[in-house]
């Protein structure tokens, strides 16, 4: 019972965090502030109230509208908070997370492992919508990921030495991305996608890496097959997003070997 009412805790979580990703996707690549500014109808601009931002139920009461001006709202929204919800319920099960007995490992690998997701859904939305990876939210990853390589070598005195190696590669490659080739301002998405592998390596090992790989290979090629099927591939190579495809695998992928080492 007390896993059951967990699960369910974890799921609302998750739901939180995707309410917070729409939002979160939206503004950043309007460089407007995610954390102070009250949330608004981008139609009227009226503020939202408690009630209007209620994950999954405001969206089914209101019928998908908004409350002052009556514009439809994108069913995405509803979406991608019940996809959210339901990754982080399927990450906390497959890491087979209870509440008693208290494991700390697991319980701070489910913490950094939830707040790494949700930058990643982020990412992946904002790219799909946009073909850009967003830099603080790549600052924000590495932040999480430095912490638990922190954690790992003071508390569990794991070898870290590759992965140290992995950040230092990454905060080199991210300073001459941002510094030097942004001032440019040109399109440089393949090292946004090159910097995003190296993060993604990082979390979930190098056969994860591959498996990831090779996923997102896979999608794109099967995308692709249809799209040619319904003559709608013109000029999809070229504007691939990659990095929505390399999130989603590595969600995917990371779900999958934890069910494989925790589960069976």
């Amino acid at each position: 019972m007390e896993n059951t009412i967990f699960y369910i805790l974890i799921f609302i979580v998750g739901t939180l965090f995707g309410s917070f990703s729409t939002l979160a996707v939206y503004r950043l690549p309007l460089h407007q502030d995610i954390t102070h500014k009250r949330s608004y109808c981008p139609n009227c601009n009226h503020k939202l109230t408690f009630l209007d931002m209620i994950p999954i139920l405001s969206y089914i009461f209101l019928g998908g509208k908004c409350r002052y001006c009556g514009k439809k709202i994108r069913i995405r929204y509803l979406l991608l908070e019940i996809l959210t919800g339901t990754v982080f319920l399927l990450f906390a099960m497959s890491i087979n997370m209870k509440l008693y007995p208290i494991d700390i490992s697991k319980g701070v690998y489910l913490v950094i492992g939830l707040l790494y997701i949700s930058g990643l859904i982020i990412l992946a939305g904002i790219d799909k919508e946009n073909r850009k990876i967003n830099n603080s939210i790549l600052v924000y990853e590495i932040v999480i990921l430095s912490i638990y390589m922190i954690y790992l070598y003071i508390v569990e005195k794991t070898n870290i030495h590759r992965y140290v190696i992995y950040l230092i590669v990454l905060l080199i490659l991210f300073i001459i991305n941002t510094i030097f080739l942004k001032k440019k301002q040109k399109d440089y998405y393949v090292i946004d996608i090159l910097i995003l592998t190296i993060i993604l390596s990082i979390f979930s090992f190098s056969y994860g890496l591959i498996l990831t790989i090779v996923i997102t290979l896979l999608t794109i090629s099967v995308e692709s097959l249809i799209r040619k099927i319904l003559k709608k591939d013109e000029g999809f190579y070229k504007n691939v997003r990659i990095g929505y495809y390399l999130v989603i695998s590595n969600i995917l992928t990371i779900i999958f070997i934890n069910f494989l080492a925790f589960v069976r």
